[in-house]
Parts: C-alpha cells; sequence; structure tokens
C-alpha cells in the first residue's frame, strides 16, 4: 500500500482533538514509552507539553547521543538552476515572479563544487527548479556524473520524477533524494500551487517510494512551516516517516524543519512556528523517531540554531547561497528573464553601473544564519560536538 491510501485514512482531527482530551495518554506517560504511537507523538506537541519542555529537551538530548554521539553533519546546497515552471505562490522561484535567472553549465558547476570542497564540504545538496527545457534528465545525470568523481556524497533536491528516470541519476552516483511535500493540506497545497506539475498532490506524496525502488540510499522528508497548522504539518510527517520506515526499509530517513524565509514575491506566511515551538517540534521529533536524522538549514538565524544542535539535530547546512552561481559568481554573465519558457535578455538599463562580469541570479529565498562554514564548524566543536564533513564513500557499496 502505497502512502497516498494510508494518509487518505489518517484519522488527523481525530489525533489532535484526542491530544487535548481527558483519555489522551499523558505527557509523562508519552514521555517514559520507548515505542511510542501517533497519539504520542500528538501529546508530546500539545500545548500541555510545551509545559514541560525542559524534561523533554533532555529525554531528546540524551536519545540523541544515545543514537548518534556526538557528531553533527554538515553540507552545502549547490544551485543548479532557478527556472521552473510551477507557480508556487511562497517560492522565489515561482514561474511569474519577474526574477533573474539562469542555469549553469556542468563546468561551472564542477566550479562551485570545487570552491564547496576547499572550505571542507564533502555532502552536497544538488538544487535545481523543475523546468525540463532547461534541467533534464541527461543535465542531471551529467551533473552528478560530474561531481560524484569528487564529491563522495551527492544528493539531490528537484521535480519529482518516475522510477525509471531516477535510475540513471542513482547509477551516475546520486545517493539521496530529499522531497519536501511542503504543506499536507490538501486545500491549502490547492491554493498555494496554481499551475505547473507540482499541482498533483498524490503525485508528490509517492516520490520517495518510488525514488526508494530506484536505489537512492537517503530519502529526505518535510513539511514547509508557515502555510498550515504546524502540529497538523508535523502529525502527517510523522506519519510519513514511520511509512517509510516500515516500507522503505533500505534507506535511512530524515526530517527537515524549514519555516518560510522572505523571497521574490514578498509572500507572508499564512500560520506561525515561534522558536519555542520549534523547540518542542523537534524533541517530540526526537522522542517518536530515535534513529531518523534531523535536519535545520540557514532559514534559521545563528543564535537559535545554536541552540538547537543540542536537542537532536545532526545533519545541518552552513555558508549557503540560494542562487545559482553563488559560491563563485558562475554564470553572472548569462542571466536572464523568462517568459512563457522563452529567455528574454536583459535591456542595457539593467547592466547599467553592475560591477564585474554582471548581475547575479535570483536566490530562492534570504538565509539568515551567515556564518561562513568553518565558523559553524567552529561554533559546533565549541558546543562538544564534532562536524562530520564526510561520513560516507562510494567504495563503501562496491
Amino acid at each position: 500500500m502505497s502512502f497516498v491510501s494510508e494518509f487518505n485514512a489518517l484519522p488527523l482531527a481525530r489525533l489532535l482533538d484526542r491530544a487535548r482530551s481527558a483519555d489522551a495518554p499523558s505527557v509523562s506517560e508519552s514521555l517514559r514509552r520507548s515505542d511510542r504511537t501517533l497519539a504520542d507523538f500528538a501529546t508530546l506537541l500539545s500545548p500541555e507539553a510545551a509545559g514541560r519542555l525542559e524534561k523533554m529537551g533532555r529525554r531528546a538530548q540524551a536519545l540523541t547521543r544515545q543514537r548518534f554521539g556526538r557528531v553533527i553533519r554538515l553540507f552545502a546546497p549547490l544551485y543548479l538552476s532557478n527556472e521552473c515552471i510551477n507557480n508556487c505562490r511562497y517560492c522565489g522561484f515561482s514561474r511569474d515572479n519577474p526574477i533573474l535567472r539562469v542555469t549553469l553549465s556542468v563546468e561551472e558547476i564542477r566550479a562551485e563544487a570545487s570552491a564547496l570542497m576547499e572550505q571542507g564540504f564533502r555532502n552536497l545538496l544538488l538544487v535545481a527548479g523543475e523546468h525540463p527545457r532547461f534541467v533534464s534528465n541527461g543535465y542531471l545525470r551529467d551533473c552528478v556524473a560530474a561531481l560524484h568523481e569528487q564529491t563522495p556524497g551527492v544528493s539531490l533536491e528537484v521535480g519529482p520524477m518516475e522510477t525509471e528516470d531516477y535510475r540513471p541519476l542513482v547509477e551516475a552516483g546520486a545517493e539521496g533524494l530529499v522531497v519536501y511535500q511542503e504543506t499536507y493540506d490538501r486545500e491549502v497545497y490547492s491554493a498555494m500551487h496554481t499551475a505547473g506539475p507540482k499541482r498533483n498532490f498524490d503525485w508528490r506524496l509517492e516520490t520517495p517510494e518510488r525514488a526508494h525502488a530506484a536505489g537512492f540510499r537517503r530519502l529526505g522528508i518535510g513539511a514547509l512551516y508557515g502555510l498550515a497548522d504546524w502540529r497538523s504539518e508535523a502529525i502527517c510527517v510523522a506519519a510519513h516517516a514511520a511509512h517509510l520506515l516500515r516500507h522503505c526499509w533500505k534507506a535511512q530517513v530524515t526530517i527537515s524543519v524549514p519555516r518560510l524565509r522572505p523571497c521574490a514575491g514578498s509572500f507572508q506566511p499564512l500560520t506561525q512556528l515561534t522558536d519555542r515551538e520549534m523547540v518542542q517540534l523537534i524533541c517530540a521529533y526526537r522522542l517518536m523517531f530515535p534513529d531518523v536524522g534531523l535536519v535545520l538549514s540557514t532559514r534559521e538565524p545563528a543564535r537559535l540554531r545554536d541552540g538547537l544542535l543540542p536537542l537532536g539535530i545532526t545533519l545541518v547546512s552552513a555558508g549557503s547561497h540560494t542562487e545559482p552561481g553563488g559560491y563563485t559568481g558562475a554564470g553572472a554573465g548569462q542571466v536572464h528573464r523568462t517568459e512563457r519558457g522563452r529567455i528574454v535578455e536583459l535591456g542595457a538599463s539593467e547592466w547599467a553601473g553592475i560591477e564585474g562580469a554582471g548581475p547575479t541570479a535570483t536566490g530562492q529565498f534570504n538565509i539568515a544564519d551567515e556564518r561562513s562554514a568553518g565558523q559553524v564548524a567552529e561554533r559546533i566543536r565549541d558546543l562538544g560536538y564534532e562536524p562530520v564533513w564526510k561520513d560516507w564513500d562510494a567504495a563503501l557499496s562496491a
């Protein structure tokens, strides 16, 4: 059974209501249990549990150290293209946003990767908007193959594909796939995605299973907090993760906790997830899933990231750029606008007064933690943890 069938039968409202009712598991009971259910998870997300954050934090920290030790994996996003055929109201790359766009060549991507490797990175996440004209399967395969020669860990965050289309990417060296459902609320999802293939909710929801069938050894999921009620989203993510752990057991599962950030288009969050609620969310995820990796990006400010690391985070990005060419300036001479799939060259007024090679492409969103990778690694050490740049080599599976 695919997760779509399980998701359609998910008693979400009942779980939320029960977490507030007299017959719900108490916070103490949910904290004591080692084999927690979705009902326990809902209790750990409840307002009542918010008053027990210190105890939740201690349990989450102890569990993380037991299962993962004192290591924090580091990765960097490498943006290949900000072209996209989808209209997503919350995304800077949305098709109708009049942004500066570019798709890097394979050689430019090599240069970006080399710059990241000089900083120490050995885990790269290749990110691209969904546009088959600019980001074809063959292009992605060539990018993965080029980087796999020098980079042990290559993962992808790109438009969903069929299993057969994923297989050449795995064969070229891609080991992980990240796909956020964005929101698990069907009505909100429909309102946020107004054009393009991303409108298909079920197709996106089944993506991790297709990726697993193709051979990916890491699967990353998550919701984008700021679109729907955070507790509802978290329960859906937890149900999704539990399904993948049962049915895609050959792969490691990670959960990301991204919050909306300012971007082109000036979209404002529809809901809020406060810093304190973020702490509760991360603790609840760790207590529910002792062996699942939890990912924190540079969407969050430095001080908050430092405080969240001991509570269950196992993987962080650092020194990130969310625009193609952000690490070396690659592609600056080829930026343009795109209208209905047609490249529109910039006018003379848009080039005037720009120093160097030319204007840079627009980023997907504004980052909040602007520290360099070295500064983040040093802070991880100061907190008593070990920054790990490389945890995998293809030779291990040869």
